[in-house]
């Protein structure tokens, strides 16, 4: 295991020196990143000494390096933990901004982010930086909160960094995390359903609904991290394309249907994250519906294709875990379990549309998955992309449980 340690100009900086001893004594090999305010604090002579490893500063440090440095170093570590994270790094995290080696590398990184910041109380409690913090958390990177005591400036609250110990020690949490995950899906074909359908009414107006398509996206990418081969069969969104995934891109929940119907016998963990059409109109206006003077118009609808209970009913069904999503403004919980009896699913992942962070188009969610046999694990606010790994996770649970029942 690998972890690439940035290092950032406060008082704290002292105690980075500990962390990655700790993390070494537990096998982890660590290169650090420090910026220039740090080499105030403490030399890179004394991380060069303890890691065996040349330390990068500034990003034309060694302009005879082969490769594109602060990409190399992103892929070849683990994890990113920095510490400490000062109020001034946590702000350019947030806004993308790449002025230095270490935040070019932060957005560089495609692998977990860990950061323990630590500043003044009062630059803790700013709410600039606490939006700041919370911006980070919904894309994914795991916080390890300050604790509380005397600081550098004399004043006594919230902000100093926290212990060696415990950085530490989640560091580890978080890289055998990703461990255990690493191949946990190889076994798997994996179909999975994201965004919108698209119902036409005539040639100039269709109906749909709001959603982006990103959970079910975060499932994708998700699976794929895992070892799994995923099939996505995605209706319109524009937001990229997972990496190392079968994309089935179709407009209709007919042609949802169609297609999920179409691929589904191989698969053995189907998830309808999509959200589908109930109604479409039974007949498609075969020109542009025109006002015409009139205050009111009629248009007949019927329902679409129940995709979710066709998957569930279809043939080998004993050997295919069936996984729903209920998006409810209201009884969330009673509708998604009634969801599952009515569908005969194994689990379903039930969110309130209407709360803050948790409703359509936004970059995280927060959830309660429910398995039918009454097992209900709670999901705070968290991105979409954590919330795949802890529903991929509880779907292994539920998959154990089940070959030791039978």
């Amino acid at each position: 295991m690998r972890v690439l340690l940035g290092i950032t100009g406060c008082i704290g900086a002292y105690k980075a020196a500990e962390v990655l001893r700790g993390l070494q004594r537990a096998g982890v090999a660590v290169r650090v990143v420090m910026t220039r305010n740090a080499t105030e604090f403490v030399r890179p002579l004394t991380f060069e000494a303890l890691s065996g490893q040349p330390v990068i500063v500034g990003m034309y440090d060694r302009p005879d390096y082969a490769t594109i440095e602060h990409i190399a170093l992103a892929r070849e570590a683990d994890l990113l933990l920095v510490a400490p994270a000062t109020a001034n790094v946590v702000a350019r995290f947030a806004q993308g901004l790449a002025d230095d080696f270490l935040s070019t590398v932060y957005l560089s990184n495609t692998n977990p982010v860990l950061l323990a910041p630590a500043m003044n109380v009062e630059m803790w409690n700013h709410p600039a930086t606490q939006a700041n913090l919370e911006t980070l958390r919904r894309r994914g990177v795991e916080i390890i909160e300050p604790g509380i005591g005397y600081q550098a400036c004399g004043e006594v609250g919230a902000g100093r960094l926290a212990e060696p110990e415990e950085i530490v020690r989640r560091t580890l949490e978080r890289l055998h995390r990703g461990a255990e995950r690493s191949s946990d899906l190889a076994a798997h074909h994996i179909m999975i359903t994201a965004g919108p359908t698209i119902e036409d009414l005539d040639p100039a107006r269709y109906l749909t609904n709001r959603s982006s398509g990103r959970m079910g996206y975060a499932l994708a990418e998700a699976a794929v991290a895992r070892g799994a081969r995923v099939t996505l069969v995605s209706g319109p969104v524009r937001i990229p394309l997972p990496a190392g995934v079968e994309v089935q891109s179709v407009r209709s929940g007919r042609e949802m249907y169609e297609a999920v119907l179409a691929g589904l016998e191989s698969a053995t963990i189907f998830i309808g994250a999509a959200a589908v059409a109930d109604f479409r109109p039974v007949a498609r206006a075969e020109q542009k519906i025109k006002k015409a003077g009139r205050t009111r118009l009629t248009i007949e609808f019927e329902a679409t294709e129940d995709i979710i209970g066709a998957v569930a009913a279809a043939p080998g069904r004993e050997r295919r875990l069936v996984v729903g999503f209920a998006a409810e403004s209201q009884a969330v919980n009673e509708y998604a379990v009634a969801k599952i009896r009515e569908k005969s699913l194994d689990m379903i992942v039930a969110n309130d549309i209407t709360a803050p962070g948790a409703g359509f188009d936004v970059e995280t969610n927060a959830a309660t998955i429910i398995d039918r046999h009454g097992r209900a694990v709670e999901l705070p606010l968290q991105s979409k992309r954590e919330m795949a790994d802890r529903i991929f996770d509880e779907i292994l649970r539920f998959g154990s449980e089940q070959q030791r029942r039978s």
